[in-house]
């Protein structure tokens, strides 16, 4: 039976039953620190009849799952999440707690890293464990959380610690971590955890629900061809739909084309929009800023198309084509359709 105190802690994210694959890509980096660490990771599940969902948290890296199952935990609701949470951690003592940068994580973490009177860093792109000096205490810290993001705008790469406080915390953004592989062999603690909410439970109440789901899957995609600011109108992205539809792929874009109204916000990919890792990402029409690159830099083929031969998406691009999208696209799926 593993120690249930220490180690790293991956808040899991449901929904109706199903966990959010953000939260299932943090077990897969949750593991990987908690390698590291020479300690367990353990998961932290808030919900309603959860049946099967610790049984996969555990075949997915999992040690340790602490279950709070109570109907009031159904949907999410800010305040009795935020109690139960921060107990939880509390009595668990861990090293390390991470969120996914979803709607839910972004509200609920720095609430809880209020109530703890710890740090936290938020859309981390990437988390590792290493040393630090400090070099004004002269005093050398081991084993701390790395908790890598991009800031001022993306221009630079910043690593954060937290020496002094604990837990250590951090949300990371979807699309940036791999899926796990999960194995129904393995073992682990399923830890019930008591609801005690006093008057939390009753200070939000939930009238009514809507939700839609996203008409794009970007993460999904194995392939995608994305518009740019030099697309120059929504009628131009109806060439871009074309080589996508083509290619079986999906529909993505830069942020400048989105923010230019050229098409919606679903189809955005970067530092602001969804972070993707397809088999084929076209660019078309996109200069390849950083904010941009950060999104899509870890596509295993990317063919920019673009004007400006001196262009920064040629620098990390693996093929290069300069020239107008307006007469390269109608050929590429000229050439594609014939063969």
């Amino acid at each position: 039976m593993p120690d249930r105190t220490g180690g790293v802690l991956v808040f899991a994210e449901q929904d109706g039953g199903k966990l959010a694959e953000v939260s299932l890509e943090l077990l897969s980096k949750g593991r990987e620190l908690a390698d590291a660490l020479d300690q367990h990771l353990g998961a932290i599940l808030l919900g309603s009849r959860l049946t099967d969902q610790p049984r996969h948290l555990i075949a997915c890296g999992c040690d340790v799952v602490h279950v709070a199952d109570d109907p009031r935990l159904a949907v999410y609701t800010t305040l009795p999440y935020a109690r139960i949470v921060s107990d939880v951690i509390a009595a668990a003592k861990p090293e390390v707690v991470i969120f996914g940068a979803s709607p839910t994580g972004r509200d609920l973490a720095p609430r809880v890293a209020a109530r703890l009177r710890t740090g936290l860093t938020a859309d981390c792109t990437n988390l590792q464990i290493g040393d630090h000096t400090d070099p004004v205490r002269k005093t050398e810290y081991k084993k701390l959380l790395y908790q890598i993001r991009p800031a001022f705008g993306g221009n630079i790469i910043a690593t954060i610690v937290t020496p002094e406080h604990r837990p250590q915390m951090a949300t990371v953004r979807e699309g940036v971590m791999r899926l796990p592989r999960p194995d129904p062999a393995r073992h682990g603690a399923i830890v019930p955890v008591p609801v005690k909410l006093d008057g939390e439970a009753d200070a939000v109440r939930i009238i009514e629900r809507v939700k839609a789901e996203r008409k794009v899957n970007l993460k999904g995609a194995k392939v995608i061809v994305a518009g740019g600011a030099g697309v120059g109108s929504p009628e131009g992205f109806e060439l871009v739909r074309e080589l996508a539809h083509t290619l079986g792929g999906e529909v993505g874009a830069s942020r400048a084309a989105v923010d230019a109204g050229f098409i919606a916000r679903d189809h955005q990919v970067g530092q602001t929009g969804t972070t993707v890792r397809p088999k084929l990402y076209i660019a078309a029409g996109i200069s390849g800023s950083v904010q941009h690159r950060a999104g899509m830099a870890e596509s295993g083929q990317i063919i920019a198309i673009n004007t400006d031969p001196d262009a920064p998406i040629f620098a990390f691009a693996h093929y290069g084509i300069v020239g107008d999208l307006f007469d390269v696209i109608p050929k590429m799926i000229e050439a594609y359709k014939s063969k």
